[in-house]
């Protein structure tokens, strides 16, 4: 299981920028796992994703809105899957975003779960790009609390698996 140091480091060090998040779902661990691992559910509740398509070999298609409402596309492969753990990503060559991430899932108590997001990015024209995202509204911080809160929600309103 790599450990944040091994995620940070498949962004150049001094590039891009780092956002880390922290929700409690009131959901079992493996419930709330698997509803994550299938990516295809995370733009039902992030807002900025349009979609993702995953294939069998652990690479997936991401789409998302970009600053001004262009969007942006990356490939993606797994890194780590330890089930009901962690899940680690970075995107392939050529993407329009260099980003790398983890998300750790935490049993708080029984019945419910921590999920710890840690993403870095950097986005499209660098430090720019991310100058001109935030003279435009958009905050990366904010907008992941935001998507966890709204993971929560969907998580702990599906049906509960037996």
């Amino acid at each position: 299981m790599p450990c944040a140091r091994t995620v940070q480091k498949l962004i150049a060090a001094g590039h891009g920028f780092k956002v880390e998040e922290t929700v409690t779902v009131n959901r079992p661990v493996r419930e709330v796992y698997d509803f994550w691992r299938d990516f295809e559910n995370l733009p039902r509740v992030m807002t900025h994703l349009v979609d993702v398509n995953t294939s069998t070999d652990g690479r997936s298609h991401w789409v998302a809105r970009g600053p001004l409402g262009v969007n942006v596309e990356w490939e993606a492969e797994i890194v780590t899957d330890t089930p009901n753990e962690v899940i680690s990503w970075k995107s392939l060559d050529g993407s329009d975003v260099d980003t790398a991430g983890s998300v750790h899932f935490r049993e708080a108590s029984p019945g419910t779960t921590e999920v710890r997001v840690s993403l870095k990015y950097d986005p499209p024209a660098g430090k720019v790009g991310a100058a001109v995202a935030r003279w435009f509204g958009e905050n990366p911080e904010r907008q992941l609390r935001d998507d966890l809160g709204r993971f929560k929600e969907a998580v702990e309103a599906s049906p509960k698996v037996k």
